[in-house]
């Protein structure tokens, strides 16, 4: 028996998480394992209700689960960041769920916008610092009146980089990267140590050529750890460098780590290799405490309700969350199932098919009952 903690959250998300369900439930039937499910009513509904994003009674209790399973977060009606920052950020650092894992595999099936690759091209594992870099959330917006917060900058921009700001300026601001030693070692190991379950090649990614203090500390930390690893193959990549090639070639990846913000972006980038959004799930990862699973889409409040949401990304979530706990076998079951349903044509309109997202849910469902 495993329990999860559910969160379906807004828009879509209530209905792709419960197809994410259904799925699982019928892996859980098929392999001989049971899961518990509890479900948390956070999200938008509740914050204009009540004015509560996560309470601390939210996280005592989400705290007794090893997993989370999530769905979308995000409403029209409340400005965006609030429920961003007020929840799904707010989950992701109290569990210090340091590692965000982000397989990038181009499933039988699915087009990419990369001409001539297939999916023996498009296989390879993102892991993206979660917790520090730019999104500490240090800086600060300084406004005229604040002149000697205003004088103390352009004393360090005069001294550090003999640069000059306009004295007359009446407003700056400023953001602060953060990367600790003992950050950069867990997610760089972790790293290393997936890389021995694959191909045996890591690529580290940073942009250490211009931003040398923080991303030479996340340099001098990977060349460090490396040593624990004579066996995987490893390569420094600038952070551009790398946009270009997981485009052009992007069979020459296996596993890449890197820094928050980078993580951010290079992952997006592909998720429209692999076929778009819709197929594109994540983990927010920590390896001895609560970890959380999702769909890396948005919530699309416009299709609440209607049936026709994609529920592929939240399934494959779950086929992470699956191995997460343990459960390999079911795990890759269901990845198959994805790719089965795929090939058979039982897929959304947005990837051109007519089924609705029960249908979806249904059929994978089915499937595992089966094999």
């Amino acid at each position: 028996m495993h329990r999860v903690a559910v969160i379906g959250g807004d828009g879509i998300g209530p209905e792709i998480i419960r197809e994410g369900v259904k799925v699982l439930d019928a892996a859980g039937a098929r392999f001989g394992f049971d899961i518990a499910w509890e479900e948390f009513p956070i999200g938008a509904g509740r914050y204009l209700e009540t004015g509560e994003l996560v309470t601390e009674d939210d996280l005592k209790d989400l705290g007794k689960f090893r997993a989370i399973y999530f769905g979308a977060i995000g409403d029209d009606r409340v400005k965006p960041g609030i429920l961003e920052k007020g929840i799904l950020l707010a989950i992701r650092f109290h569990f210090d769920q340091y590692i965000n894992l982000r397989p990038i595999k181009l499933l039988d099936g699915v087009s990419t916008p990369l001409a001539g690759k297939t999916p023996e091209d498009i296989d390879f594992v993102v892991v993206r610092e979660n917790t520090e870099d730019f999104y500490v959330g240090i800086g600060s917006r300084l406004i005229g009146t604040e002149r000697k917060s205003l004088e103390v900058v352009r004393q360090m921009y005069q001294v550090k980089f003999e640069l000059d700001v306009e004295s007359d300026a009446d407003e700056l601001a400023y953001q602060i990267g953060v990367i600790t030693r003992e950050g950069a070692t867990r997610v760089i190991r972790y790293a290393f140590e997936l890389a021995e379950q694959r191909e045996r090649k890591l690529t580290s990614v940073d942009k250490a050529n211009v931003l040398t203090e923080i991303y030479g500390l996340w340099r001098d930390v990977f060349t460090e750890v490396s040593r624990d690893y004579p066996d995987v193959e490893t390569e420094f990549n600038f952070v551009d460098a790398v946009t270009m090639w997981f485009v052009k070639n992007p069979e020459w990846y296996d596993v890449l780590v890197t820094p928050n913000m980078f993580g951010d972006i290079i992952t997006d980038l592909g998720a429209m290799i692999q076929g778009g959004l819709g197929l594109a799930p994540g983990g927010n990862i920590n390896p001895g405490g609560t970890s959380m699973f999702e769909p890396i889409h948005g919530s699309a409040p416009k299709y609440r309700g209607l049936g026709v949401a994609n529920p592929l990304a939240t399934i494959w979530a779950g086929s992470m969350l699956l191995d997460h706990i343990g459960e390999h076998e079911a795990a890759a079951a269901v990845l198959n199932g994805i790719e089965k349903s795929i090939l058979e044509g039982v897929v959304t309109r947005d990837m051109g098919g007519q089924a609705g997202t029960a249908d979806v849910g249904d059929w994978i469902a089915s499937y595992l009952s089966s094999v």
